[in-house]
């Protein structure tokens, strides 16, 4: 097996780890707050291997309406995806965060005026239908978090396109380090009102998330420079078993036999998109808003 998919695989378990610990802190702080902790951690392993940028030319940029713009709506995909962890199952957040690819897709297509072949629309339209399954609004009651998912999965798409566009002109410390100053200080100021001290465990656990987010970004960025990206793109949908395993394990979320085929339809129809070389979409789940800064 390649070292760079060893690699994503670690990167997108480090994630779900973050995730997972989201979930866990949630109740007891806003997601403004924990966003607050989290971003200022998650920088930190970064800036302890960053040698070839210097911070303070961080603001030095070619695009900075559209990255201060990506800087938003990825703030806004935050807060709504730390929402969705604290308040539905582990592996619902994830199944719904991979309906992305197809709001990415409409917006290639009409801000970006990409070509998308019929059998990549017919994927992403059966991995629509993989989140139904699992999500059932008609079968069930839907929840706020499960709304609040959908809307994360709109603003990541934008983040997604913006990127898309700004990335091959912009220096790694802007991408990162700006989206990192953007939420330290929105998410500081809109705690205060209702800010709760964390405990020592607490704080550790905050520290953790932003310290599993930044490091899988670091293993993210070490897997695409070793192993060509159609091999890591697939690794991805490994955060649906994760999402999985982690919700049964640890938060005794048992899916039922359908959601488990909902979950497998998403996997299967993902992995095709991916693996689909005619037409190359490239997207990244905002699960974790750190990875917005790769």
């Amino acid at each position: 097996m390649p070292i760079g998919v060893i690699l994503a695989f670690l990167a997108y378990a480090s994630f779900s780890m973050g995730d997972a610990l989201i979930k866990a802190i949630g109740p007891g702080f806003t997601v403004f707050e924990i966003a607050f902790f989290t971003a200022g951690f998650s920088i930190i392993p970064l800036a302890l291997t960053n040698r070839h940028e210097r911070w303070r030319d961080m603001l030095q940029m070619k695009h900075p309406y559209l990255v201060q713009m990506r800087c938003v709506t990825a703030i806004c995909a935050t807060a709504c995806v730390m929402y969705a962890f604290t308040h539905i199952a582990f592996a619902e957040v994830y199944a719904i965060a991979f309906t992305t690819p197809i709001f990415v897709t409409l917006l290639s297509v009409l801000v970006l005026k990409e070509h998308v072949t019929p059998l990549r629309w017919a994927l992403l339209l059966i991995g629509f239908a993989g989140v139904l399954l699992v999500v059932r609004p008609g079968f069930r009651a839907l929840e706020l978090g499960h709304l609040v998912a959908f809307v994360s999965t709109i603003f990541g798409a934008i983040t997604t396109i913006i990127l898309r566009h700004i990335a091959p002109h912009e220096k790694r410390v802007s991408l990162v380090g700006v989206v990192v100053l953007y939420s330290v200080v929105f998410n500081g100021l809109m705690m205060l009102p209702s800010f709760v001290w964390p405990n020592w465990e607490q704080f550790g656990t905050l520290a953790l998330c932003g310290a599993f987010g930044g490091v899988g970004g670091l293993l993210l960025i070490a897997a695409t420079k070793a192993t060509p990206a159609n091999l890591i793109a697939p690794v991805q949908y490994s955060q649906l078993i994760w999402g999985i395993l982690l919700g049964a394990a640890v938060y005794r979320e048992f899916p039922d036999a359908v959601a488990i085929v909902g979950v497998f339809v998403v996997l299967g129809a993902g992995l095709m998109n991916v693996l689909d070389e005619k037409t190359k979409i490239r997207w990244k789940p905002r699960v974790f808003f750190f990875r917005s800064g790769l």
